[in-house]
This record gives structure tokens, C-alpha cells and sequence, in this order.
């Protein structure tokens, strides 16, 4: 009797799916090209992950390279540059998280306060347009900036009888600059999924505070907040998720052997010893540890909101 309840099961269960794709036909034709791009690009690289527990021989490949089992991650390990890479990835994304969060959120509530649509518009147009500059034109930007000999900031600092500061070869500084125009490039760009959210608060509650005296900060903290929190809180968990993983280009560029000792995080390091020294089974040891950190921080910080908020992502 429970074979012939589970057999009839799968069969509706089939039925469903073939009903669902005939009926839906244009929109699963809609996702396949994302599907297929996903797959190609996230899941057949996945092959490669054996590396991390071979020693790769090009001439044999990776089936035919010898199995070494986790002497990588111990090699890692007790490498004399684990703490300070773990140490300089962790501060920075942590950095990054803490100054760049909160201002897309701020600046979503304040322009979405803003009565002046005009204004607002300009506003969110110069919020907006750091983030389509590339990476090498920021940094070529900064480094020009920050110039001991000719950058603008340093005739300031000179003009008022300063001294010229060499801003990228002092380790104090390095890390401010790196954030702190990471979020001038992304906060307006961050701030539009916020301004989503809010556009879909009833305009009804926005009339009933201010009938009953609601001043504009008593708006935004009760009404226009909790209808963002949701919103907010995904985010933080998948920026949580991605915590261990800042990104190379911009670190890479603003890098110098004198900014070395704060500047060389996960992503550098991997791309020295795998491009530069060659190691390739070793630098995909440390990238599939830095994954498995991320997946492991992605379920707990979910598990942690579901708990607390009722929000996360499954």
C-alpha cells in the first residue's frame, strides 16, 4: 500500500512539473539563459576543486595527479603569513561592512524624506556615478590624489604650511583610503534596492503620522524603517556570507611593498603563490578554505536572524 501511495505521488508530482513548464513555457524560457550561465560558470568549475587535494602535475591533469589529502590546508596553516592574511581580510571586510552598510540606508531615508524632487533627483544622480568608474581609473584616481609630489591633497596640506604625507606607503592609512572610497564609489548604487522598499509603503500611514503630529524623524523611525528592516537584513546576511572574500582588483592595485603588511589579504596571497609561484594546487587549497569559511558564516548568521528577526533567506 505505501509503495502504490508513493508511486502515485511521484506521478502527480511529474504531472505537476510538465503542467508548470507548458503552461509557463515563457517564463522558464525567460531564466534558462541565467540557469545555463550559472552552470557553466559556478558549478562545472567545481571540478577543479579536487586540485586542493592533489599535487597537479600538468602533464597527468588533475585525474592523474597524485593524491596528497589536506597537506595543503596544514601547509597553509602553519604558514607564516596565514594570521596576518586571515587578520588583514577579516579587518578589512569587516571595515567595509561597518562604514558602508549603514550610509546606503541613511542616505535611502533621508533623500526619500526629501520633498524637492528635483534636488533629490541631482542628489541621487552624483550618489550614483562614482559607481560606474572602474576600478584601475579609481585607483589611478587615488594614487594621482594622494601624491606626495604632485597630488592636489598634499598642495593643500603644503599651501597651509603642512608637510607632504606619502599617503600610500603609510600602513595608518591605507585601510581608511581603501574603505572609505569604496563607499563614496557604492553608496548611492547600494541605496536603490532601499529605495524600493520604501516605494512600496502605503502613502496612507505617511498621512495618518503627520495628522497625528508625527514629526518627519518620528516617520522615518517608525514607518519608513520596519519597511526597509526585512530588506536590510538579507542584505547583512549575504554580505556576512561574503565576509572572508574582499575583492583582489582593488586591493591589488593600491598595493606597494611598503602598504604590504596591511594590504596582502586572502585573494593576493592566492594569486602570488598560484600565478606568480606557480603553485596552483595550493592556492586552491586556500580559495576552497576561504569558501568553505563563507558557507559556514552564511548558515550561521541566517540561522542567527531566523531566531531573532523571522527573516532570512530560507
Amino acid at each position: 500500500m505505501k509503495k502504490g501511495k508513493n508511486a502515485s505521488v511521484t506521478t502527480k508530482k511529474r504531472k505537476g512539473i510538465i503542467g508548470s513548464l507548458r503552461k509557463d513555457w515563457s517564463l522558464w524560457l525567460f531564466v534558462l539563459p541565467g540557469v545555463i550561465l550559472t552552470f557553466i560558470f559556478s558549478y562545472v568549475p567545481m571540478y577543479g576543486v579536487q586540485l586542493a587535494f592533489k599535487k597537479y602535475n600538468p602533464k597527468l591533469g588533475i585525474w592523474g595527479s597524485g593524491w596528497v589529502g589536506l597537506t595543503h590546508f596544514t601547509r597553509f596553516f602553519n604558514s607564516p603569513y596565514f594570521e596576518t592574511v586571515i587578520k588583514n581580510t577579516l579587518i578589512i571586510s569587516a571595515y567595509s561592512l561597518l562604514a558602508g552598510f549603514p550610509i546606503a540606508i541613511i542616505l535611502a531615508l533621508m533623500l526619500n524624506s526629501f520633498k524637492h524632487k528635483k534636488y533629490r533627483k541631482i542628489i541621487q544622480t552624483v550618489t550614483y556615478a562614482p559607481n560606474f568608474i572602474s576600478t584601475v581609473v579609481m585607483c589611478g584616481m587615488l594614487i594621482l590624489f594622494l601624491s606626495p609630489s604632485s597630488g592636489a591633497i598634499n598642495k593643500v596640506i603644503a599651501y597651509f604650511g603642512g608637510t607632504a604625507i606619502n599617503f600610500m606607503a603609510e600602513k595608518s592609512y591605507w585601510r581608511h583610503i581603501y574603505v572609505w572610497s569604496g563607499v563614496w564609489q557604492t553608496m548611492g548604487w547600494n541605496s536603490i534596492v532601499y529605495f524600493a522598499a520604501l516605494a512600496g509603503v502605503s502613502p496612507e500611514l505617511h498621512e495618518a503620522a503627520i495628522c497625528d503630529g508625527a514629526s518627519k524623524f518620528q516617520i522615518v523611525r517608525y514607518i519608513d524603517f520596519p519597511s526597509i528592516l526585512p530588506t536590510a537584513t538579507i542584505l547583512l546576511i549575504l554580505n556576512c556570507g561574503s565576509i572572508m572574500s574582499v575583492g583582489f582588483e582593488k586591493v591589488f592595485l593600491l598595493q606597494n611593498d611598503l602598504n604590504k603588511g596591511v594590504s596582502e589579504i586572502i585573494s593576493t596571497y592566492t594569486y602570488q603563490v598560484g600565478l606568480i609561484d606557480g603553485n596552483i594546487s595550493y592556492s586552491t587549497g586556500i580559495g576552497l578554505f576561504n569558501s568553505a569559511v563563507n558557507a559556514v558564516l552564511l548558515i550561521v548568521v541566517n540561522k542567527i536572524s531566523d531566531k531573532l528577526s523571522g527573516t532570512s533567506l530560507y
